[in-house]
């Protein structure tokens, strides 16, 4: 290959480069736009008003420490009635609970739109943005 060709493509790797560059940096800049918006949004603060709401609230949190140390029960000792009993009463106080019912609403409304952001991205790259592709290496 002549020196001219060398010069030739080395130029077009930085400008291949350069331009990939730019769409890297666009891309960066659009996202954090996104995040920006995603911040601002209503749902996301309706979310975090909510979860700051919950975290404050002790009986509340109580609550929901008690109903995962049975549901480890549970797991851990196979099924068992009484436990299984209580695991219900729980779920019963926690539906009756305004701020745990706040916090859950608005977790469900949030997972909604990046459910949407997800399908609108999947749309625009035809394929599916957020998916699976397993794990682990063995």
């Amino acid at each position: 290959m002549s020196d001219a060709q060398d010069a030739d493509d080395t130029a077009e790797s930085v400008a291949n480069a350069s331009a990939d560059g730019d769409v890297e940096a666009n891309v960066e800049a659009a996202l954090r736009e996104f995040l920006d918006a995603l911040g601002d949004s209503e749902t996301y603060q309706r979310f975090v008003a909510a979860d700051e709401a919950l975290q404050e609230d002790d009986d509340a949190m109580a609550l929901l420490r008690e109903y995962q140390r049975k549901q480890q029960q549970m797991q851990r000792g196979g099924f068992d009635e009484s436990v299984m009993a209580e695991l219900k009463g729980l779920q019963t106080e926690m539906s009756n609970d305004e701020t745990i019912q706040r916090q859950q609403a608005a977790q469900a409304e949030l997972i909604e739109l990046f459910q949407r952001t997800n399908d609108a991205i999947s749309d625009e790259i035809a394929e599916e943005f957020a998916r699976s592709t397993g794990g682990g290496c063995c």
